[in-house]
Protein backbone atom coordinates (compact mmCIF):
# COMPACT_ATOMS: atom_id res chain seq x y z
CA UNK A 1 0.00 0.00 0.00
CA UNK A 2 1.51 3.34 -1.20
CA UNK A 3 1.78 5.85 1.54
CA UNK A 4 -0.14 9.05 1.20
CA UNK A 5 0.46 12.55 2.86
CA UNK A 6 -2.64 12.21 5.11
CA UNK A 7 -1.19 8.51 6.27
CA UNK A 8 2.47 10.12 6.96
CA UNK A 9 0.40 12.93 8.65
CA UNK A 10 -1.66 10.52 11.13
CA UNK A 11 1.59 8.54 11.59
CA UNK A 12 3.42 11.24 12.61
CA UNK A 13 0.42 12.31 15.37
CA UNK A 14 0.12 8.81 16.48
CA UNK A 15 3.76 7.91 17.37
CA UNK A 16 4.24 11.49 19.19
CA UNK A 17 6.64 12.59 16.49
CA UNK A 18 4.47 15.78 15.61
CA UNK A 19 2.84 17.35 19.28
CA UNK A 20 0.76 20.51 19.30
CA UNK A 21 0.95 22.88 21.48
CA UNK A 22 -0.38 26.09 20.50
CA UNK A 23 -1.13 27.75 23.58
CA UNK A 24 1.93 26.52 25.74
CA UNK A 25 4.27 26.80 22.38
CA UNK A 26 7.48 25.01 22.47
CA UNK A 27 10.89 27.03 22.28
CA UNK A 28 13.31 25.46 19.44
CA UNK A 29 16.90 25.88 19.59
CA UNK A 30 16.83 29.12 17.58
CA UNK A 31 15.05 30.67 20.86
CA UNK A 32 11.79 30.95 18.75
CA UNK A 33 8.28 29.82 20.24
CA UNK A 34 6.48 27.87 17.88
CA UNK A 35 3.54 25.91 18.90
CA UNK A 36 4.73 22.95 16.78
CA UNK A 37 7.62 20.48 17.46
CA UNK A 38 8.44 17.66 15.02
CA UNK A 39 11.28 14.99 15.70
CA UNK A 40 10.54 12.57 12.67
CA UNK A 41 13.28 10.34 14.20
CA UNK A 42 10.32 8.95 16.78
CA UNK A 43 9.27 6.88 13.15
CA UNK A 44 12.65 4.91 12.68
CA UNK A 45 11.35 2.85 15.97
CA UNK A 46 8.18 1.63 13.97
CA UNK A 47 9.47 -0.78 10.97
CA UNK A 48 6.01 -0.88 9.13
CA UNK A 49 5.99 2.52 8.97
CA UNK A 50 9.60 3.27 8.18
CA UNK A 51 8.98 1.05 5.37
CA UNK A 52 6.64 2.96 3.71
CA UNK A 53 8.21 5.72 4.60
CA UNK A 54 11.17 4.51 2.59
CA UNK A 55 9.07 3.27 -0.44
CA UNK A 56 7.74 6.60 -0.84
CA UNK A 57 11.05 8.54 -0.65
CA UNK A 58 12.51 5.57 -3.43
CA UNK A 59 9.38 6.36 -5.72
CA UNK A 60 10.04 10.26 -5.35
CA UNK A 61 13.80 9.58 -6.09
CA UNK A 62 13.34 7.67 -8.60
CA UNK A 63 11.79 10.23 -10.82
CA UNK A 64 14.98 12.07 -10.73
CA UNK A 65 17.41 9.57 -11.90
CA UNK A 66 20.10 9.78 -9.46
CA UNK A 67 23.43 8.40 -9.08
CA UNK A 68 23.97 9.14 -5.94
CA UNK A 69 21.49 9.67 -2.41
CA UNK A 70 23.05 12.10 0.38
CA UNK A 71 21.27 12.21 3.54
CA UNK A 72 21.55 15.66 5.33
CA UNK A 73 23.10 15.02 8.96
CA UNK A 74 22.01 13.81 11.47
CA UNK A 75 18.47 13.12 10.81
CA UNK A 76 18.12 12.96 6.91
CA UNK A 77 21.14 10.28 7.24
CA UNK A 78 19.46 7.34 7.97
CA UNK A 79 17.09 7.42 5.46
CA UNK A 80 19.23 8.08 2.83
CA UNK A 81 21.30 5.24 3.69
CA UNK A 82 18.33 2.80 3.43
CA UNK A 83 16.78 4.74 0.23
CA UNK A 84 20.13 4.75 -1.15
CA UNK A 85 20.31 0.57 -0.23
CA UNK A 86 16.95 -0.29 -1.83
CA UNK A 87 18.07 1.92 -4.88
CA UNK A 88 21.56 0.00 -5.12
CA UNK A 89 23.34 3.39 -5.09
CA UNK A 90 25.83 5.30 -3.57
CA UNK A 91 25.61 6.97 -0.53
CA UNK A 92 26.78 10.09 0.97
CA UNK A 93 26.21 12.45 3.85
CA UNK A 94 26.81 16.07 3.88
CA UNK A 95 27.35 18.17 7.32
CA UNK A 96 25.77 21.81 7.70
CA UNK A 97 29.73 23.20 7.98
CA UNK A 98 32.97 21.40 6.82
CA UNK A 99 34.66 19.45 9.71
CA UNK A 100 37.15 21.61 11.77
CA UNK A 101 39.24 18.80 12.31
CA UNK A 102 41.08 15.80 9.32
CA UNK A 103 40.51 16.11 6.37
CA UNK A 104 38.16 19.04 6.78
CA UNK A 105 35.09 17.73 4.75
CA UNK A 106 32.03 18.63 4.78
CA UNK A 107 30.36 15.83 2.09
CA UNK A 108 31.73 12.41 3.96
CA UNK A 109 31.64 9.43 1.45
CA UNK A 110 32.63 9.00 -2.53
CA UNK A 111 33.22 12.29 -3.95
CA UNK A 112 29.87 14.26 -5.35
CA UNK A 113 31.63 15.66 -8.96
CA UNK A 114 29.88 14.70 -11.76
CA UNK A 115 26.28 12.59 -9.58
CA UNK A 116 23.19 13.53 -10.19
CA UNK A 117 22.07 13.75 -6.02
CA UNK A 118 19.28 13.60 -4.53
CA UNK A 119 19.47 15.04 -0.75
CA UNK A 120 17.67 13.72 1.53
CA UNK A 121 16.10 15.11 5.10
CA UNK A 122 14.06 14.43 7.71
CA UNK A 123 12.09 17.93 8.28
CA UNK A 124 12.32 21.17 6.45
CA UNK A 125 11.72 24.67 8.64
CA UNK A 126 13.41 27.52 7.26
CA UNK A 127 15.51 25.66 4.76
CA UNK A 128 18.76 27.10 5.48
CA UNK A 129 20.68 23.76 7.01
CA UNK A 130 19.13 21.99 4.39
CA UNK A 131 20.83 24.41 1.00
CA UNK A 132 23.88 24.67 2.96
CA UNK A 133 24.34 20.82 2.35
CA UNK A 134 22.94 21.06 -0.99
CA UNK A 135 25.43 23.95 -1.79
CA UNK A 136 28.11 21.94 -0.41
CA UNK A 137 27.15 18.81 -3.02
CA UNK A 138 27.01 21.58 -5.96
CA UNK A 139 30.48 22.59 -4.98
CA UNK A 140 32.39 19.31 -5.21
CA UNK A 141 30.33 19.22 -9.09
CA UNK A 142 27.58 17.61 -8.23
CA UNK A 143 23.87 18.67 -9.51
CA UNK A 144 21.23 18.78 -6.79
CA UNK A 145 17.50 19.04 -8.87
CA UNK A 146 16.07 18.10 -5.62
CA UNK A 147 15.42 17.93 -1.92
CA UNK A 148 13.47 15.18 -0.50
CA UNK A 149 12.23 15.68 2.68
CA UNK A 150 9.85 13.78 5.05
CA UNK A 151 7.93 16.42 6.35
CA UNK A 152 7.81 20.50 5.89
CA UNK A 153 6.37 23.00 8.15
CA UNK A 154 5.87 25.04 4.72
CA UNK A 155 7.10 28.41 5.81
CA UNK A 156 7.07 31.21 3.42
CA UNK A 157 10.76 32.02 3.61
CA UNK A 158 11.91 28.15 2.90
CA UNK A 159 9.87 28.34 -0.43
CA UNK A 160 11.43 31.25 -1.24
CA UNK A 161 14.99 30.19 -0.04
CA UNK A 162 14.51 27.07 -1.91
CA UNK A 163 12.95 29.43 -5.23
CA UNK A 164 16.45 31.54 -4.82
CA UNK A 165 18.67 28.68 -5.07
CA UNK A 166 17.35 27.33 -7.95
CA UNK A 167 16.39 23.83 -6.24
CA UNK A 168 13.12 22.18 -6.06
CA UNK A 169 11.66 20.47 -2.77
CA UNK A 170 9.44 17.21 -2.72
CA UNK A 171 7.65 16.44 0.85
CA UNK A 172 5.59 13.12 1.57
CA UNK A 173 3.21 15.26 4.01
CA UNK A 174 3.18 18.99 4.66
CA UNK A 175 2.02 21.49 7.85
CA UNK A 176 -1.15 22.00 6.17
CA UNK A 177 -1.80 18.02 5.59
CA UNK A 178 -1.52 17.75 9.05
CA UNK A 179 -3.25 20.48 10.75
CA UNK A 180 -6.79 19.37 8.94
CA UNK A 181 -5.64 15.80 10.37
CA UNK A 182 -5.15 16.88 13.67
CA UNK A 183 -8.48 18.49 13.26
CA UNK A 184 -10.52 15.70 12.25
CA UNK A 185 -8.98 13.77 15.03
CA UNK A 186 -10.14 16.12 17.42
CA UNK A 187 -6.54 16.98 18.51
CA UNK A 188 -6.84 20.54 17.61
CA UNK A 189 -10.10 23.12 18.03
CA UNK A 190 -11.00 26.05 15.98
CA UNK A 191 -8.60 27.99 18.73
CA UNK A 192 -5.73 25.96 18.08
CA UNK A 193 -6.33 25.96 14.41
CA UNK A 194 -6.18 29.60 14.30
CA UNK A 195 -2.97 30.07 16.69
CA UNK A 196 -1.17 27.51 14.09
CA UNK A 197 -2.68 29.66 10.95
CA UNK A 198 -1.16 32.71 12.59
CA UNK A 199 2.30 31.12 13.73
CA UNK A 200 3.08 30.12 10.03
CA UNK A 201 2.24 33.59 8.17
CA UNK A 202 4.74 35.18 10.79
CA UNK A 203 6.71 32.94 12.95
CA UNK A 204 8.93 35.90 14.23
CA UNK A 205 6.77 37.88 15.05
CA UNK A 206 4.12 34.79 16.45
CA UNK A 207 7.25 33.70 18.84
CA UNK A 208 7.97 37.43 20.02
CA UNK A 209 4.66 37.87 21.21
CA UNK A 210 4.98 35.01 23.43
CA UNK A 211 8.24 35.99 24.64
CA UNK A 212 10.66 34.16 22.43
CA UNK A 213 13.79 35.43 19.97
Amino acid sequence: MSLSARDLAGCLLEVGAVRLKPLEPFTWASGLKSPIYCDNRQLLGFPVVRDQIIAALVAQAATLQPTLIAGAATAGVPWAAMVADRMQLPMAYVRPTPKNHGMGRQVEGPLAKDHCVVLIEDLISTGMSSLRCAEALRAEGAVVPTVLALFSYGLPQAEAAFTEAGIGLSVLSSFEVLAAEAEARGILDAEGQAALKDWRADTVAWSRARGGA
